[in-house]
């Protein structure tokens, strides 16, 4: 008997038993059981369709029948290792560069986002000889050791007899709604980027040096975070002077998602061009691969070191077939001029739902990554974390799956596939606000 043909409750139980316990579930208390999804839906085992709001992962619409048609076919005639010359890995090499600034040049393929932050790490490390390393508040890159200890979002959730890494330091989240410098301060950029340099002044005076600056182009778990424009170039500034390099992972938001540009660091301008980006998630709809790209100068370090970096399926014909499939469909049903017009009507639409709620204290985004954060008072910004978990509840009574993240676990965050339309818009904020007044009015009873 098939997953899918299990009991619901069956399937429950021998998840307690056999899974662990630390691998949480989404709506733990009476948790969904899907079997099957396409596009930008999901069905459970009775037949239920979920309007799909949460994943990231699935690009270009859940089970694209190109992008399965290419891994199936792939799969049926070759499916090897690296270190055999295939067509695949150059040809998609050659196609995922042509996004990119010129001199991101060279590709390590890899299986995860995890993998693909880790090996940027080692990247860093070996090109500059340095290894402290500046990450930003509330990050998370990944779930490998190296990583929880660069992820504020992860190890601040360790218990208090557990360290912070001496050879990593936290800058402040560039956020202009709730961080250290608001949308009120002259010059928010320079500000947050200073806070920057303060860190590897101080690093410079105990006798060290930066290998390399992390950060997520747009932060998610963080919030949905968009830092202000000019504040990636100063803090590349900083970092190059103090002899690191600038690592952008795109591991949640590239791929056309913020809709004006194939990648969020570009929404920086293009005077800003990273010495490292990381991608995965997205890049094989749901097919475990990622990537690493960076400069000539930076590959050609790496292999000075004298290892050899092998990866057993990173890179695989499959993997790069599907990842070709994936650029494709992107291109031919205009997933990020859709992700530009469909963010655009959400967006619209949530500002004028904010003008009747004052629950709502702040929207955010770009394309189809947008955040919705929730405050009880809009002057003290004091985070409506039950409200939010509320709504995405109650939104899951309606058939519509929504998550809530950042520290207070306050901001609805909309990541859906690419191929979600105005309608499916039209119909979510329509659903959010019929559960706001229900909230308020519970609220005012209170």
């Amino acid at each position: 008997m098939s997953a899918e043909g299990l009991e619901k409750k069956k399937t429950i139980d021998l998840r307690k038993k056999h899974i662990g316990p630390s691998c949480k579930i989404f709506f733990s208390h009476d948790p969904i059981k899907i079997v099957q999804a396409k596009g930008q839906y999901m069905y459970d085992e009775n037949g239920q369709r979920y309007l799909d709001c949460i994943n990231n992962v699935a690009h270009v619409g859940h089970c694209h029948p190109d992008v399965v048609k290419a891994g199936a076919e792939q799969m049926g005639f070759l499916n090897t290792n690296t270190r055999f010359l295939h067509d695949n890995l150059v040809l998609y090499a050659q196609r995922l560069q042509a996004t990119l600034p010129e001199k991101l040049s060279v590709c390590y393929f890899v299986n995860s986002g995890s993998e693909a932050n880790d090996l940027a790490l080692r990247l860093a490390w070996q090109y500059t000889g340095n290894k402290d390393v500046i990450t930003l508040e509330n990050a998370y890159h990944g779930h490998v050791s190296s990583l929880i200890d660069i992820s504020p979002y992860k190890f601040h959730q360790l218990s208090a007899a557990a360290e912070q890494n001496l050879f990593v330091h936290v800058a402040p989240s560039p956020d202009v709604y709730r961080g250290k410098y608001r949308v009120d301060h002259p010059d928010t950029a320079t500000a947050y980027a200073d806070e920057v340099k303060d860190i590897i002044d101080n690093v410079h005076k105990k006798g060290r040096k930066i290998a390399a600056f992390i950060a997520e182009s747009l932060q998610s778990c963080g919030g949905q975070v968009i830092p202000p424009v000019g504040y990636f170039q100063q803090v590349a500034e900083h970092v190059h002077k103090a002899g690191g390099v600038f690592i952008a992972d795109e591991v949640q938001v590239g791929f056309g998602r913020v809709g004006s540009r194939f990648w969020a660091f570009q929404l920086q301008g293009d005077d800003f061009v990273p010495d490292i980006v990381t991608m995965g998630k997205p890049i094989g709809n749901g097919h475990p691969m990622s990537c690493v790209v960076t400069t000539r100068e930076v590959a050609e370090a790496f292999m000075a070191s004298g290892m050899e970096y092998f990866n057993t399926f990173g890179g695989n014909p499959v993997s790069c077939a599907i990842g070709l499939a994936v650029l494709d469909v992107i291109e031919k049903e205009d997933l990020q001029g859709n992700a530009l017009r469909v963010g655009q009507h959400l967006t619209n639409l949530l500002g004028k739902l904010k003008e009747r709620h004052s629950l709502i204290g702040d929207i955010r985004g770009c394309g189809l990554f947008v955040g919705v954060e929730l405050v009880k008072d809009r002057v003290k910004l004091t985070p409506a974390t039950a409200e939010a978990q509320e709504v995405i509840y109650r939104l899951k009574e309606q058939h519509i799956l929504l998550s809530a993240d950042g520290p207070h676990r306050n901001v609805l965050k909309f990541k859906p596939p690419l191929c979600f339309t105005a309608q499916d818009a039209d119909l979510v904020v329509e659903k959010i606000d019929l559960i706001l007044t229900g909230t308020l009015v519970f609220m005012s009873r209170a």
